[in-house]
């Protein structure tokens, strides 16, 4: 049996490990000049941070899907970090949150006093709730419908309360608004709006408390070497710079070959990696599915001639109104003044990645997916404008000690193969999770089939992850 992937990003990388594994014939196909998809480093001028993700969660399902794949979990470092982040309100405290309950318990009592036990009852009643929806949905997959319209799913979503939002859920635990927003904004971290995403990604908040917050050692990015390297000891073919331009059939819509720069390609089937919405243009040649694109991202890579020693690894200035910072981001469709930013301070623990002495800082703002081409004119300027709120706010003297600067906007992110330049796959709305995602079989054709971020059960890296783990496991048993 041989298998054509296409595109290189962690869940076709995953599902070539799986099948490889299985000493079936892979042929990998990747369009850029690297692999890891949105995993990768920016690198110039001694500086080295990651592109893309930088908080890792859920540590043990990456570590057992890739012993599972037959790689060894040594060969990815990890270090947990606790406190997870701070969290700067503007007008109000500097929140710390951590994985140990006495010291978060402190922490509440020091910045909201009276909110203790309800966060206890917080962690409690989504324990249960992580259990039990990791077995029903992020185990499982639905590309038969009806395996997801039973009786147990359904009670399931119910003690979920699925069918309230992420905002909402927090509303009823936490009585101050700022706390409120502590326990919705991790939304974000899968390019949704709290008021939209249903409640059951409330447990990605669980999560950062109760299984931590890691970094991999040399950047979320050294994974990808590992992979590759894995890959490629096993004999695995892999060709980079080569982009599928068309997919070819039998008459009875079955997938037979591909059509590269480099000529045809025949397997035995055929597994899409790119982002779900514009890849399924390759078998699907009819008009665009009209999807709701996740949120994309301003990202400002730094590298500074000075290290803050003082502040965390990963730290979040909370802007002055994030309801109007979401609706500005997903209704609106316009940059917000005084946004929320997210502050990435790796080399206090790791200092490969820039000179001695200095160190490399990553910013990153919601901002709205879907514009057009003249959205980003003044993108400078206004990355410009969010470096001067950091500094104004904990990065003392910033401006005057950066060296090297480097901006990434949704507009690029969408001419590198990202549906509208959203960031994370399509938006964890309702109707566009579970069920109704997209799925690891999408098309009649029996022989192809999708994985990666707009694909069930998800975006993150580890959910992605598990959607490739899915696949391996269908392709087994098919």
């Amino acid at each position: 049996m041989k298998t054509i992937i296409a595109g290189g990003g962690i869940g076709g990388l995953v599902t070539a490990l799986y099948l490889s594994h299985n000493q079936e014939d892979v042929l990998l196909l990747e369009k850029k000049p690297s692999l890891g998809g949105r995993i990768k480093f920016v690198e110039e001028a001694g500086f080295k941070i990651d592109e893309g993700p930088t908080i890792v969660l859920l540590p043990e399902v990456i570590l057992s899907i890739l012993e599972e794949a037959g790689v060894d979990r040594d060969k990815i470092p990890m270090k947990r970090l606790d406190p997870l982040y701070t969290m700067h309100f503007r007008n109000g405290p500097s929140f710390t949150k951590w994985s140990d309950t006495q010291k978060q318990l402190e922490e509440i009592t020091r910045c909201f006093p009276g909110e203790e036990e309800h966060y206890l009852q917080f962690m409690h009643d989504m324990k249960g709730r992580f259990e039990s929806g990791k077995a029903a949905f992020l185990e499982n997959s639905f590309y038969r419908k009806r395996t997801f319209f039973t009786k147990e799913n359904m009670s399931s979503l119910v003690k979920m309360k699925a069918y309230q939002n992420v905002k909402k859920q927090s509303e009823q635990y936490f009585s101050h608004p700022m706390l409120q927003q502590a326990f919705q904004f991790q939304t974000l971290y899968i390019g949704g709006h709290p008021s939209h995403s249903p409640a059951l990604y409330s447990l990605v908040t669980f999560s950062e408390h109760f299984h931590g917050v890691w970094y991999i050692e040399g950047g979320y990015a050294s994974l990808i070497t590992v992979l590759e390297k894995e890959l490629r000891e096993r004999g695995v073919e892999i060709r980079l710079n080569e982009e599928v331009l068309q997919v070819d059939y039998t008459e009875d819509r079955q997938f037979e070959s591909v059509l590269t720069p480099s000529g045809r390609m025949k397997a035995d089937q055929l597994v899409l990696n790119g982002d779900f919405p514009k890849a399924k243009q390759l078998i699907s040649k009819q008009k665009e599915t009209s999807y709701k694109a996740s949120s994309g991202c301003l990202l400002i890579y730094l590298g500074v001639d000075k290290i803050y020693k003082e502040e965390g690894v990963h730290q979040f200035f909370m802007g002055g109104n994030l309801d109007e910072h979401m609706e500005d981001v997903f209704r609106r469709k316009q940059l917000h003044d005084d946004p929320s930013i997210y502050v990435f301070n790796p080399t206090i623990m790791d200092d490969s990645l820039a000179p001695s002495g200095q160190s490399v800082l990553y910013m990153l703002i919601p901002v709205p997916s879907g514009t057009d081409s003249t959205f980003w004119e003044n993108k400078e300027e206004y990355a410009d404008k969010m470096i001067e709120l950091v500094e104004a706010r904990g990065y003392e003297g910033l401006s005057s000690h950066i060296v090297w600067k480097k901006v990434r906007t949704p507009d690029q992110a969408e001419a590198d193969g990202l549906y509208k330049g959203g960031s994370f796959g399509i938006q964890p709305t309702l109707g566009q999770s579970a069920v109704f995602r997209p799925q690891l079989k999408p098309f009649k054709a029996d022989n192809i089939y999708a994985v990666g971020a707009s694909v069930h059960p998800g975006g993150g890296v580890p959910i992605v992850m598990q959607g490739a783990r899915l696949l391996a496991q269908h392709l087994r048993h098919s």
